[in-house]
C-alpha cells in the first residue's frame, strides 16, 4: 500500500489528469487581456509624444492672443464692448509692444462706448423736465409724486426724447429701492438725484479708468493728481486758482484720497474705494458756482478748498524754521501753538516718519508728505483710518493694546501742560477711570484700536493724552455745548 512503486504510479496518473495551462480558458483569457492593455497603452504613449512634437513645433510660432488680456468686472471676466467695466490686466505686455497698442486701443474705444451711453447735461435737463410734467402733487405735503404707472409712461417719453440709454434707469428694481407712501407713490427728486450721481460716478470712474495706466484698477499718486488737475476747470470754486499753484494743489489734494484708501500705504488707491469715498463726494462740492455761498468755517472745513490748501501751504512754511523743507521734532512741537504733547511728538517720529539716508536719529526729519498724513490725522480723529494712525502712537510698546501704565505715561505730559497753563490741579486715577468707562472695552485690564472704534468717542480719548487743548475741550464741554446753543436760540 505503501510501497514507492505504487507512489510513482500515482503522480503519474495526476500529472495526466491536469491539462496544459495553454489548453485552459482562463489562462488564454487572460494572456489576451494582458496584451491588449500593453497595446493600448503602447497606442496612447504614442499619440501623447505625437501632440508633444507637435506643441514643441507650434511654439516658434508667434503668439498674437493671450488669455491675460481680458478685462475684468465683479468677479466676472468680460469682452471688449460688455457694459459694465474695469479694467484688470493680469499679465502686462512690453511697453510698445503690438499687444500693448492693441491694449490701448481696444480701452480707448471701450471707454468711449461707456461715456456715449451716458447721459449729458441737456439729457439730465430733458428728464427732469418730463418727471416734473407727468408726476402728481401730494395734497398733504405738495411733493412731486409718480406711481408705477407714472414712472413707466415717463420712462416711455424720456425714451422718445433721449433715446435708448435712459431706458435702464426705469427698471422695476429701481422703482422699489425708493421710498414709497401708503398710495405707494415715490418722490421724483430723490430719483433723479439717483440718476445724476449715478451717471457723475459713473463719468468719474470713465475719467479714471483712461488715467489708469497700467490698466490694474488702481490709480498712483500721479495719476489721481492728474485726475483733480483735470476737474479744476470744472470746479466753480477753484477756477481763479493761480497757476503756479495748481501742483502744490493736487498734490495736497490727492493725498487725502491715498490716505483713506490706500490704508496699507502701497502708493495705490482702488478707483472703486474712491469713487465711494467721502472724498470725492466732499471735492465735488466745490461746484458751487459762488464761494459766497458757502461759510467761511465750511471753506477751512473742506479739504479741498482753496483756502483749506493755502492754509496747510501756509502752515508747513511758519514750521519749517530752518527753511530746509522738513520739519525737527522740535518744529513740529510748534504745531497748534505747542499744545500737543511731547513725548506724542516723539512717538510720531517713531511710527510715521522715515530716518534720513545718514541714520543718525537727529537725521529724522518730516518731509511734506508725512506733514499732510500728521495734519489728516488730527483733523479727522473720529475716522478709522485717523485713530488708527494716531493708536499707534498711543502704543508705547508697540503691543496693540494700551494698559493703565501707558495711559499715565502718556497723560503726564497733558497734566504738566494743564498746571502750567494755570488750570486747577488733575488726579491722573480719576481721568484714567473716565476713560475707561467712555471706551468700555471688551477685557476691563486693556483698551484695544477695535475698543476705540466700537466706542464711538475714540477720537475724543485720543485728544485727551495727547493735546492739552484736547483735554480742555472735553472738561469743559458742557459749556462749550450751551455757548453753542445760545446763538441757535437767538
Amino acid at each position: 500500500m505503501y510501497s514507492g512503486s505504487s507512489d510513482g504510479e500515482s503522480h503519474e496518473a495526476a500529472q495526466r489528469r491536469i491539462p496544459p495551462a495553454s489548453s485552459m480558458l482562463w489562462v488564454r483569457n487572460l494572456r489576451r487581456f494582458i496584451g491588449s492593455e500593453l497595446e493600448t497603452k503602447r497606442i496612447l504613449l504614442d499619440i501623447f509624444k505625437e501632440k508633444q512634437q507637435k506643441s514643441a513645433e507650434g511654439g516658434t510660432i508667434p503668439s498674437f492672443y493671450k488669455k491675460a488680456c481680458c478685462w475684468k468686472w465683479n468677479g466676472r471676466v468680460l469682452l471688449i464692448g460688455s457694459l459694465d467695466f474695469d479694467l484688470f490686466i493680469v499679465m502686462k505686455p512690453e511697453e510698445g509692444s503690438i499687444s500693448h497698442r492693441v491694449q490701448r486701443l481696444a480701452k480707448y474705444r471701450f471707454l468711449k462706448k461707456q461715456s456715449d451711453l451716458l447721459l449729458n447735461a441737456d439729457d439730465l435737463d430733458a428728464m427732469w423736465v418730463c418727471l416734473r410734467e407727468n408726476c402728481v402733487i401730494d395734497d398733504a405735503t405738495g411733493a412731486e409724486k409718480m406711481n408705477y404707472e407714472d414712472f413707466c409712461h415717463i420712462a416711455s417719453v424720456c425714451t422718445e426724447q433721449i433715446g435708448p440709454k435712459c431706458r435702464r434707469f426705469f427698471s422695476p428694481s429701481n422703482f422699489m429701492k425708493f421710498e414709497k407712501d401708503e398710495s405707494g407713490r415715490i418722490a421724483i427728486l430723490p430719483f433723479y438725484l439717483y440718476v445724476m450721481r449715478t451717471v457723475s460716478l459713473t463719468q468719474a470712474r470713465i475719467d479714471m479708468s483712461e488715467l489708469d495706466e497700467d490698466s490694474d484698477g488702481f490709480l498712483q499718486p500721479h495719476e489721481m493728481e492728474a485726475y483733480i488737475r483735470g476737474l479744476i476747470p470744472n470746479l466753480a470754486q477753484l477756477r481763479d486758482m493761480p497757476a503756479a499753484f495748481i501742483q502744490m494743489y493736487c498734490r495736497i489734494a490727492a493725498h487725502k484720497f491715498f490716505f483713506f484708501c490706500d490704508p496699507h500705504r502701497r502708493g495705490k488707491a482702488c478707483i472703486k474705494k474712491v469713487l465711494l469715498s467721502n472724498c470725492l463726494q466732499e471735492l465735488m462740492e466745490l461746484h458751487q458756482e459762488s464761494e459766497e455761498e458757502v461759510t467761511d468755517s465750511e471753506q477751512a472745513e473742506n479739504w479741498f478748498s482753496l483756502t483749506s490748501a493755502q492754509r496747510i501751504c501756509d502752515m508747513f512754511l511758519a514750521l519749517d524754521k530752518d527753511m530746509n523743507g522738513t520739519l525737527s521734532k522740535q518744529e513740529l512741537g510748534e504745531y497748534a501753538d505747542g499744545t500737543l504733547t511731547g513725548i506724542f511728538i516723539e512717538r510720531v517720529y517713531d511710527e510715521h516718519v522715515r530716518r534720513g539716508k545718514g541714520g543718525g536719529g537727529n537725521t529724522r526729519e518730516m518731509d511734506f508728505e508725512s506733514f499732510l498724513d500728521f495734519v489728516l490725522a488730527l483733523e479727522n480723529k473720529d475716522t478709522p483710518e485717523g485713530l488708527t494712525y494716531l493708536f499707534r502712537c498711543l502704543d508705547l510698546s508697540g503691543r496693540g493694546f494700551l494698559i493703565t501704565p501707558d495711559i499715565h505715561s502718556l497723560f503726564r505730559d497733558v497734566h504738566q501742560k494743564w498746571i502750567e497753563g494755570g488750570n486747577y490741579e488733575l488726579c491722573i486715577e480719576d481721568v484714567r477711570d473716565e476713560i475707561w468707562d467712555m471706551v468700555k472695552p471688551a477685557d476691563p485690564l486693556k483698551i484695544t484700536l477695535a475698543d476705540l472704534l466700537a466706542c464711538k468717542q475714540g477720537g475724543t480719548v485720543a485728544s485727551m493724552l495727547i493735546d492739552v487743548r484736547g483735554f480742555w475741550a472735553h472738561d469743559n464741554r458742557e459749556n462749550l455745548l450751551q455757548e453753542e446753543e445760545e446763538p441757535e436760540e437767538e
